[in-house]
């Protein structure tokens, strides 16, 4: 009985131990992705004057925080902001100064530069307003006028009320990525039942393709219930939450067929540790340089920057996380259908 119990203890302590070191890992973890997110590289317009963009690009550039643009008129560089290659961007036009954004791209991102703006503005109006008053005369009435307005601040794509806060995005990704890890072990499981064999390999492959599919729809439901996307293209969302869901149940169960129980490992590494780089919540230029690059190879990221272009950019281009899901999701399914058409071709053969 004593020796039942110290066996106990030890095994306690060693759980208490492991659980300990992994809260401290994701903890470390978590905190050096976003603690303080900021900007890294970030991409922005210009169009201004040649002597106003010699002024503010190398300021911007300085330590990498902002990557900037130039671009000859308004036009271009709003088509670019709506096409999400660039976060914002300033014009100085004829019509006078005037900042554009897009919250829908990042709520964050778009504040920032709304705030960096303010600023300047304000700085720029209380320069002129001290040299006049410095040489002994009054503030002219325009100088005053300008001081009393509020700098010109257009949000191109904007959030819709339905999702003012922007956090529907990774909300929805991270339901997403939960359900399809607990589904693809759970027909792991089921498959376990029947010898591998090809028809198993086919049959395993056509139920991961059949619960992608409800899971789009699932999405679109949800959605549904709270008016989030009610203007989007939904065939293009349903699409994208399907393909998603289908990218990271074949790629588990693939890893599963691989590595046996220990492959359902890379399900749980999706929800734990791809979805704060993925970029649904942290634009991925906020984030560090390695959590941005890897976030965006994985899963979650290139299905968070899939779905917020159908949900709120449809000019955006879309390869490289279109090229993502559908690696994951075809190599996943190939190896499932591979591993069991090997192992009932050894079966047979034995």
């Amino acid at each position: 009985m004593n020796h039942q119990r110290r066996t106990l203890s030890k095994l306690g302590l060693a759980v208490a131990l492991a659980g300990a070191a992994i809260q401290l890992l994701l903890g470390c973890y978590y905190l050096a992705m976003a603690h303080a997110p900021k900007p890294h590289h970030l991409p922005v317009g210009i169009s201004a004057p040649a002597e106003e963009r010699a002024a503010i690009i190398p300021p911007l550039e300085k330590d990498g925080s902002f990557s900037v643009e130039q671009y000859s008129s308004a036009e271009s560089l709003t088509a670019a902001i709506k096409e999400r290659k660039a976060y914002g961007g300033y014009v100085h036009d004829a019509k006078g100064p005037t900042l554009y954004v897009a919250s829908a791209a990042s709520p964050a991102v778009a504040n920032l530069l709304k705030a960096m703006y303010t600023q300047e503005f304000e700085r720029r109006i209380g320069a002129s307003a001290s040299q006049v008053t410095a040489a002994g005369r009054p503030v002219p009435a325009a100088t005053a006028a300008q001081l009393a307005q509020t700098p010109t601040i257009v949000d191109l794509v904007p959030l819709p009320k339905e999702d003012s806060s922007g956090s529907s995005l990774g909300f929805l990704i991270q339901a997403l990525s939960l359900g399809a890890s607990i589904a693809s072990m759970a027909l792991g499981q089921l498959g376990k039942r029947v010898g591998r064999s090809a028809m198993r390999g086919i049959g395993h492959a056509a139920l991961l393709v059949v619960y992608a599919l409800l899971s789009g729809g699932v999405a679109l439901l949800a959605m549904s219930f709270y008016g989030v996307g009610k203007g989007a293209d939904h065939g293009g969302l349903f699409v994208a939450f399907s393909l998603v869901s289908l990218a990271i149940t074949a790629s588990t169960a693939a890893a599963v067929a691989l590595f046996g129980r220990a492959g359902a490992l890379i399900g749980a590494l999706y929800f734990t540790l791809g979805l704060i780089i993925s970029g649904s919540s942290i634009a991925p230029e906020m984030l560090p340089h390695a959590g941005r690059t890897i976030g965006r190879l994985l899963p979650p990221g290139a299905g968070a920057s899939f779905v917020r272009d159908r949900l709120y950019f449809p000019d955006a281009s879309d390869g490289l996380p279109l090229l993502v899901l559908a690696a994951f999701a075809s190599v996943g399914l190939l190896i499932v259908l591979a591993r069991n058409a090997l192992a009932g071709r050894a079966t047979s053969g034995a």
